[in-house]
């Protein structure tokens, strides 16, 4: 690994002073100074819905009690249609202030969010996440990538894998066909519109043996994106597929 060099180190200890008083540091959030840059005011902390147990281990949303959560922590609509991929996880509900830190992050070119999400997403990923990982994220078709510039997925992805000491693949996992924005629909019809419409790229299926793969998202719906994710996953040879959202939508079961 390079060596920063010492005078860089220097002038950014003595800048950071100097661009705080400048140009306070603000909530990711909702705006507020903040005593430290990409970080969230105690406001907006509190009100953060993060996801701890119990929990659904197959869809991520979260049980009423623990009693509710069973021996084997999976919801009925999971036990009788399972997921196709082993664990689910996500950092937070999808709610108001989860939103107010994705949606700029995927449309307003606001990256700095990433490094919060990514750091609440390994906090509820920590019992998956390992070194040995590969961290895949849900890919864009190319004329939205072209329109977006950048994938978020693929941003947190990057993250996370350097917070686990793991590899990231962001171009293993194509969309063959542009599909419509799935906002409004139900699991049926994400479930048709998604299927078939991700492959994963044939350079990199020897990649793939034997591997346990983490497919990154930004949000987690009714799964059919993940699952439109992990069945060419598995077919191309990955031992095992969990899945990674930064938030959970509510009421949606991502089951098959």
């Amino acid at each position: 690994m390079k060596r920063v060099p010492w005078w860089l180190t220097w002038w950014r200890r003595a800048a950071t002073p100097v661009l705080d008083l400048l140009f306070p540091p603000r909530c990711l959030a909702c705006g507020a100074e903040v005593m430290e840059a990409g970080h969230l005011c105690g406001a907006c902390v509190g009100r953060l819905h993060l996801i701890t147990s119990p929990f659904c281990r197959r869809c991520a949303l979260p049980f009423s009690s623990r009693a509710a959560a069973g021996p084997d922590m999976t919801c009925t609509t999971c036990q009788q249609n399972p997921p196709p991929w082993r664990e689910a996880r996500a950092a937070m509900m999808y709610d108001e202030t989860a939103r107010s830190l994705i949606l700029p992050l995927k449309y307003a070119d606001r990256t700095e969010n990433v490094s919060l999400l990514a750091r609440y997403m390994a906090m509820a990923a920590s019992d998956i996440m390992t070194g040995e990982s590969l961290f895949m994220p849900v890919p864009l078709h190319r004329l939205r990538l072209f329109g977006r510039r950048y994938n978020q997925a693929a941003l947190l992805a990057r993250a996370l894998a350097g917070m686990a000491g793991a590899t990231a693949l962001c171009d293993g996992l194509e969309r063959t066909r542009a599909t419509r924005p799935l906002e409004g629909l139900g699991r049926s019809q994400r479930q048709h519109l998604m299927s078939g419409a991700i492959t994963v790229r044939s350079g990199r299926i020897p990649a793939l043996a034997g591997r346990h793969v983490i497919v990154v998202d930004d949000v987690m719906t009714t799964g059919a994106t993940l699952a439109a994710c992990a069945v060419p996953l598995l077919a191309a040879g990955a031992a095992r597929v969990d899945v990674l959202a930064a938030a959970r939508a509510s009421g949606q079961h991502a089951s098959q």
